[in-house]
């Protein structure tokens, strides 16, 4: 298939957040305490709330910029493309990278929204239904079928998250971003029937669960001092773990309609994980006493779970050892490892030298998420104008160019001393 005849919608993009998300959804009440956007002295732009101060890390902004401006040090809005954070201008980015429509998790909060667990549970779950309303109403809503919305979860209660499914569904959100190890943050693990309102919502809303790399705050790195490779090399690891904690867990058991997304976790590794959990049944099920009703764990895996990609030749060339219909393809802006404005060309290379035919392709690109998702971008955009090269055409004046954009670019060393003060104080907090 040629590029420009592809549909693409990617299942896991990024937001950084407008400084004003608050202003229209958050009680009055409420307005004094919410987070609040700050410059400090040194010109980034950070979130504050109460003693918590979160920066832009400059690696999950990095879309249309030079690789020597990646780091982890803070970032001015300014100094950042303006499609991150404006929905208008994101429109005009996903449409000169071919992009159809993109499902957008959050950034300063957390993947889990755990940032708004606070001891005042009123306040926090305002919270979280400000966030989504924001979310849903004003940037999704902005665009119809451009966006898949999503959904925050009410964390720390699993009654209170059970009634937020239910009520972002009735605005037609299918979608909640969770964390890939509940038991991480605090809360109880995946095995414990404190979750079960929870995993009745979503079945009964046909909303997916997704687990997103990293949003367990737990870092796969062996040391404090191992250099910054490391951690990105390890980074789809966690999800390796939640992978295996949920299937052998209750909850994909009792409830068989159950979906979990495995967001950003790349495919090339399923193939043997799926081996090895058959092989784990074959051999300890007996003495273990796991019972999936006559299937085995790849199987259900299968019923169960969807995993996504930016690249991934290997994954590509064994999708069939995965399930065709369990994948699905991503673009991760603005994110290091996105591919934007050149993702069709870097997919298109991989599934021509793989020989994917084209109903496949089709599966991976858009039709499983639609499915996945229950999302009908074609309800408000004609087919014929949502390919690649349709997107591309009325994008044609878009500046997609790189662009140098921080005001002050820090030495090498400079950014692995940052990197490892990071890495020493989320050891630290993780410990803690």
């Amino acid at each position: 298939m040629d590029k420009n005849d592809m549909i693409l919608i990617s299942v896991d993009d990024h937001i950084i957040e407008p400084p004003d998300m608050f202003k229209n959804h958050l009680p009055a009440k409420y307005a004094a305490e919410a987070p609040q956007l700050v410059r400090t002295d040194n010109g980034a732009d950070v979130w504050k709330f109460r003693d918590t101060v979160i920066p832009n890390v400059a690696l999950n902004a990095v879309a249309g910029r030079p690789k020597e401006e990646y780091g982890l040090e803070p970032d001015g809005l300014d100094e950042i493309r303006p499609g991150c954070f404006d929905v208008h201008e994101r429109i005009k980015d996903m449409n000169a990278g071919g992009v159809l429509a993109s499902m957008n998790f959050p950034s300063f909060p957390g993947f889990a929204g755990r940032l708004f667990a606070t001891e005042d549970s009123n306040f926090s779950l305002a919270l979280v239904q400000a966030y989504n309303d924001w979310h849903i109403d004003e940037w999704c809503g902005a665009y119809p079928g451009r966006f898949i919305p999503m959904a925050l979860p009410v964390i720390w209660d699993a009654e209170l998250c059970a009634a937020e499914v239910r009520r972002v569904a009735d605005k037609g959100v299918h979608s909640l971003t969770f964390s890939e190890n509940p038991a991480a943050l605090g809360y109880p693990s995946f095995h414990d029937p404190f979750w079960n309102p929870l995993w009745k919502a979503l079945v009964d809303t046909d909303t997916v669960l997704n687990v997103h790399i990293g949003s367990s705050g737990r870092l796969s790195i062996p040391a404090v001092d191992s250099p910054p490779d490391v951690m990105i090399t390890l980074q789809p690891m966690n999800i390796v773990q939640a992978a295996a904690d949920l299937l052998w867990s209750r909850p994909v058991k009792d409830y068989p309609d159950l979906k979990i997304a495995l967001s950003e976790g790349g495919t090339g590794w399923i193939p043997y994980f799926l081996e090895r959990v058959d092989r784990t049944f074959e051999m300890h099920s007996t003495w273990t006493m796991q019972d999936f009703g006559g299937k085995v764990p790849s199987e259900v895996f299968r019923d169960h779970f969807m995993t996504c990609f930016i690249s991934d030749p290997i994954g590509v060339r064994l999708r069939h050892e995965i399930g065709i219909d369990n994948i699905m393809w991503e673009m991760d802006y603005p994110h290091s490892d996105s591919m934007w404005p050149d993702a069709p060309e870097v997919l298109e290379q991989v599934l021509g030298r793989e020989q994917v035919p084209d109903d496949e392709i089709d599966k991976m690109t858009h039709l499983n998420a639609m499915r996945w998702y229950s999302f009908d971008p074609f309800q408000h955009i004609p087919r014929e104008q949502a390919t690649v090269g349709a997107l591309r055409a009325a994008a044609a004046d878009h500046d997609v160019s790189i662009q140098a954009r921080k005001h002050k670019n820090s030495s090498s060393e400079d950014k692995l001393q940052a990197f490892q003060a990071q890495i020493k104080a989320a050891t630290a907090q993780n410990a803690g």
